[in-house]
């Protein structure tokens, strides 16, 4: 289960609220070493040794990654963006199945756990420059769809700007807003009723305007349902939001018109949609 913009907030603002004030005993690595080679954990697992004994300052999200902000000027970067689980253990998880697990000087535990692409690291503050992730999803020169600077006027512009296929526009290293994936742009495409293969200065004003609404809408209804229904939050709690359209519209036929759903690839991935709707 992908975790995209509003999963992260849901888990960054439950661990904020649990574990701010929490000191870190000790830590536990497990099955790391594929983690190593593909460059998704720290080479050096000595860098984990700094958790101990430092206290939760904060935690905050932005895009698809968590900062845990400790004293001493560390951090715990989290990024589960493609598969992954962090959960909260209110004792110490010894029965879980965990790459990292925390435990905290007051019994309780944290775990976390990739199951497919993302990261875990632990980086001082002046080694966060150098973090693809940090600098990606933590840059405020790239708009994040939940930032009060998301207006329709920036985003219009970002949009008429832009002569690439709406995938690459809204997903992607080169995107112009951080945190949405194939996942959220599927069922944002399908709200906006518009094809993935539409140019983003193609668009006319209406067209932006929906597809701006149709951000907003789909990101607050997945953080209103406390995530996907795959995705499960800090205490375990299952998401209530049902993806409109993608891999679960196989051979369905659209709930609109009738239609039945296709596939195509773009863009690296398979992307469903109506092909009498999206246009």
């Amino acid at each position: 289960m992908s975790i995209e913009l509003p999963e992260a907030k849901i888990l960054a603002e439950q661990m904020n609220k649990e574990l701010r004030g929490k000191r870190i005993k000790t830590y536990h690595l497990e099955d790391c070493e594929r983690l190593q080679r593909i460059g998704f954990i720290n080479k050096d697992l000595g860098a984990f040794d700094q958790l101990v004994g430092r206290k939760i300052e904060s935690v905050i999200s932005r895009g698809n990654a968590i900062r845990v902000k400790l004293d001493n000027e560390v951090n715990l970067i989290l990024a589960p963006e493609y598969g992954g689980e962090i959960f909260y253990h209110k004792e110490t998880a010894a029965s879980a199945k965990f790459h990292l697990r925390i435990d905290f000087s007051d019994g309780s535990a944290l775990t976390v756990r990739l199951t497919s692409m993302g990261g875990i690291y632990v980086l001082k503050d002046n080694e966060l420059s150098r973090s693809y992730i940090f600098k990606r999803d933590f840059n405020t020169e790239i708009l994040s769809p939940l930032d009060e600077e998301f207006t329709f006027e920036r985003f219009s512009k970002l949009l008429a700007d832009n002569n690439r296929a709406l995938k690459s526009v809204l997903v992607g290293k080169d995107a112009v807003v951080v945190g949405l994936s194939n996942s959220a742009f599927q069922d944002i495409l399908y709200r906006a009723m518009l094809h993935p293969k539409r140019k983003a200065s193609e668009l006319n004003v209406n067209e932006r305007q929906n597809l701006y609404e149709a951000i907003k809408r789909v990101l607050h209804e997945r953080m209103q349902l406390n995530g996907k229904d795959q995705f499960r939050d800090f205490y375990g709690k299952q998401g209530g939001y049902i993806p409109a359209m993608g891999p679960n519209m196989k051979q369905q036929k659209c709930p609109r018109c009738g239609t039945s759903i296709e596939k195509l690839n773009i863009g690296g991935g398979q992307v469903s949609l109506c092909p009498k709707c999206q246009v």
